[in-house]
């Protein structure tokens, strides 16, 4: 099998034109191959007026090394399939347990469950069926529950997202968390575009079906189970304490634990703090959700071929470095978790708080797009030194955008020309509002500090010369987005454990080693893969 990168290729091609083109490069007749496949694909939109494909494929030829030695192009290689090899474990004489069930916990419990080792997962929240019914509710009246909500149940926060899969991570058990959510019944298509998604509404069963295949393989869920304590001994760990919604409390017995719990499970930061692990501030974003028309966004990405079928809705990616004066300066500005024709969500875990994220479907099919605007924050930023200061800095910027919104979790919203001009925002223009439960015309000065506002603006304008249009009068800021990543890190070492605990096993986004679907899957998968090395040491 060869693969053969970089292959320029026009918006409506088809898989002849893809064959045809391979056998080019390969300098042979069609009739050589047996079989072209894409690999990959991805979408060049730097001249507006030629916007077209990248395709990378793979082919099976006839005399395929002869073929590779009289060719001298570095962009044609032998293929290296990926296969994923489970780590050799007798059981282990404790089962594991694994605290979170969203992307690190749910691909660390497949891991252990496909190794032999029955792993007992705690998740405070619902399944996902539950959530989302959950989650709905809160959106149509207002009525937040703590314990199930976007930010707590099965699948974790980025169930109710973009469900974005693409990652800077360069690790190859990526492919892997690929390959398992296909067998899941995620679309095929996610392992070859370049920048792959399943979308809100797809990715709840996928995680239902990895779910039902951990039980199979003889894996327990337990479901409304928050773990509340750790029992520990000569610095190991020996034990969880857990508590059901009912009230009742349980112990397991367990020589390892994968902390998964998510950025937003303060309560469990401060029982590892009250425990004595050692944790510390880390730095992380703040700022709003900003929202446009999705047809502007596609004008400006692909110019003429802005709604042909083959491309869909436009995204972007956007980040700038402030000038080394004034109030803002030298802060980073960038968008983050950006949702082509999505929506943007209310994503509060806490009473009287406001938080905003953003979500869209597989078809990605919605009348606007938005993304995160977000300021970087460093523990400098918080106040005090306290290991959980950042958590304190969240609360206050949620509780003041809860109070400007007028209750009832509605979120303040800012026309983008208002914004900039520093003033509060009296109606709305052409760009209607997707966050539910409702919105409140504000000034997002009264929620978020001026040092970051005036971040925002700055990085806005600098922005709409990148993209033509950011900077759009009647686009909409949505605030507070709050929980981009973990406040806090959790200390570990190089294998996998806590610094402070043995057996205890720090992992994914709430433990400060992850940001996004992708790299915490990963994270899990490793955290697992150590679980069973360290219990042969």
């Amino acid at each position: 099998m060869l693969r053969i990168a970089e292959i320029p290729m026009p918006l409506g091609f088809t898989q002849d034109d893809l064959r045809r083109q391979a056998a080019r490069r390969l300098k042979v007749p069609e009739s050589a191959l047996s079989r072209v496949s894409l690999y990959r694909k991805s979408v060049d939109a730097r001249k507006k007026n030629d916007v077209h494909f990248i395709c990378t494929v793979e082919a099976e030829v006839e005399g395929e090394k002869r073929v590779l030695s009289r060719l001298r192009d570095s962009k044609i290689q032998q293929a290296k399939p990926y296969e994923y090899h489970l780590p050799h474990c007798e059981p282990l004489a404790q089962r594991p347990v694994i605290a979170g069930f969203g992307p690190a916990g749910l691909f660390a419990a497949l891991v252990l469950a496909q190794a032999g080792q029955k792993p007992i997962v705690l998740e405070r929240g619902a399944p996902v069926e539950e959530r989302s019914r959950a989650v709905e509710h809160f959106w149509s009246t207002g009525e937040l529950n703590p314990e199930n909500n976007v930010q707590f149940g099965e699948g974790g926060a980025g169930t109710f997202s973009d469900g974005k899969l693409n990652t800077g991570t360069k690790d190859p058990r990526a492919r892997k968390v690929l390959e398992e959510f296909v067998k899941a019944g995620a679309p095929e298509q996610i392992l070859t575009d370049a920048k792959p998604h399943i979308g809100t509404d797809r990715l709840p069963g996928a995680v239902k079906a990895i779910r039902e295949t951990i039980i199979r393989l003889g894996g327990e869920v337990h479901f409304h189970t928050t773990l509340t304590g750790l029992q520990m001994q000569e610095g190991r760990l020996t034990g969880v304490m857990a508590r059901k919604s009912t009230g009742e409390e349980c112990i397991i017995e367990t020589g390892s634990l994968i902390l998964a719990v998510g950025h937003s499970a303060r309560d469990t930061f401060s029982m590892l703090y009250d425990a004595g692990l050692h944790l510390e501030a880390k730095s992380f974003s703040v700022g709003a959700r900003i929202e446009h028309p999705q047809g502007l966004i596609n004008k400006a990405q692909y110019g003429p071929a802005a709604g042909h079928p083959a491309l869909g809705a436009a995204d972007y990616k956007l980040a700038v470095h402030l000038p080394e004066n004034g109030i803002a300066a030298g802060r980073g500005v960038y968008t983050f978790c950006m949702c082509p024709g999505g929506f943007v969500v209310a994503a509060a875990s806490e009473q009287g708080r406001v938080v905003t994220n953003g979500m869209s479907c597989f078809a990605r099919d919605g009348q606007n797009a938005n993304a995160a605007l977000l300021v970087g924050v460093s523990p400098e930023d918080f106040g005090s030194e306290h290991p959980l200061a950042g958590i304190e800095f969240q609360r206050k910027l949620e509780e003041a955008a809860f109070r400007v919104g007028g209750g009832g979790y509605r979120a303040p919203v800012q026309r983008v020309e208002d914004f900039l001009q520093n003033r509060a925002s009296t109606h709305l223009g052409d760009v209607h509002p997707t966050y539910r439960p409702g919105v409140t015309p504000s000034n997002l000065g009264d929620c978020l500090p001026e040092v970051i506002t005036e971040a925002m603006r700055q990085g806005i304008q600098l922005m709409d010369r990148r993209l033509h249009g950011f900077a759009y009068p009647d686009a909409l800021l949505t605030g507070t987005e709050t929980r981009s990543s973990s406040p806090v890190r959790i200390l570990r070492d190089e294998s996998c454990q806590s610094v402070s605990l043995r057996g205890f096993y720090p992992c994914g986004e709430g433990a400060g080693y992850a940001g996004g679907i992708i790299s915490a899957a990963v994270d899990g998968i490793r955290c697992a893969e150590m679980v069973m090395e360290n219990s042969k040491r």
